[in-house]
């Protein structure tokens, strides 16, 4: 049997592209093989919708899925996002666990996105902190849902290798009792990168806490950390991105670590 569009049940996965259902849910689309194949390790995928001829191309996948419907070409455009798709999407059970859960892991490195409103910014971010090899990447405020369908493409299946925590604004001292360093990024901050580096004052357990581009950390994060780093600037850019100085920040920690 082929599934199409008006199929109960391809329905029901297309309203996994709201916010608002996925929260109801507690389910999530992940898209194209990659994903879906880290999906699948991780143990979260219910069920695999695909074309009959991605299903046969990536036979290895369906093989390994609880539930595999086969879906027309029309189906397929409506479960996906992207311009191109490339045949496949899980629904897949959400994975956030509590902050104490994922402290109780002692990570060495963590990653905090507090109020981070753009998807593929998100991330890209938790795709960065699972290389650096942080433990967990902590959603802060009203943040941007990390199974957002872009949030999860970005992320090019380091969604699934990495904690996701979701929580308010108030963890610093959550983070301090589990022995991290909280370092809040600003470009006014009163410590540079490069001298934290030379200090040693990276080689400890260090939780990196990142804003938005548009409006930084809010003040009462600033404030209470433990320090406020700069990223210097040596040419003439304003700034860089988030992404890439979450990339930098992050990985001159895993440098010290190491």
């Amino acid at each position: 049997m082929t599934f199409t569009t008006r199929t109960p049940r391809v329905v029901a996965a297309r309203r996994l592209q709201r916010r608002r259902d996925r929260d109801q849910t507690g389910r999530f689309l992940a898209e194209g093989p990659q994903a879906v194949r880290e999906a699948l390790a991780a143990g979260v995928v219910l069920e695999l919708f695909g074309t009959g001829e991605a299903l046969t191309r990536h036979g290895d996948l369906a093989l390994l899925a609880p539930v595999v419907s086969t879906v027309d070409e029309e189906a397929m455009t409506a479960l996906t996002e992207t311009v191109q798709p490339q045949g496949l999407v899980a629904v897949c059970e959400q994975m956030d666990i509590t902050l104490g859960d994922a402290l109780a892991k002692r990570p060495r490195l963590v990653a905090v996105v507090a109020e981070i409103r753009d998807p593929g910014n998100a991330g890209t971010v938790l795709r960065t902190a699972d290389a650096a090899g942080a433990g967990a990447v902590i959603f802060a405020g009203d943040a941007v849902d990390p199974y957002n369908g872009k949030c999860v493409r970005a992320s090019a299946g380091s969604l699934f290798h990495v904690d996701v925590v979701r929580i308010g604004l108030s963890f610093l001292g959550d983070l301090r009792e589990a022995g991290l360093l909280t370092l809040a990024t600003s470009g006014n901050g009163a410590d540079d990168l490069d001298s934290l580096l030379d200090d040693g004052a990276l080689a400890a357990p260090t939780a990196w806490i990142f804003g938005s581009e548009a409006h930084g950390l809010p003040r009462e994060l600033l404030e209470a950390a433990d320090r406020r780093v700069r990223v210097p600037i040596y040419g003439g850019a304003e700034s860089l991105n988030l992404a890439a100085a979450a990339a930098v920040c992050l990985y001159a920690s895993a440098r010290a670590h190491r």
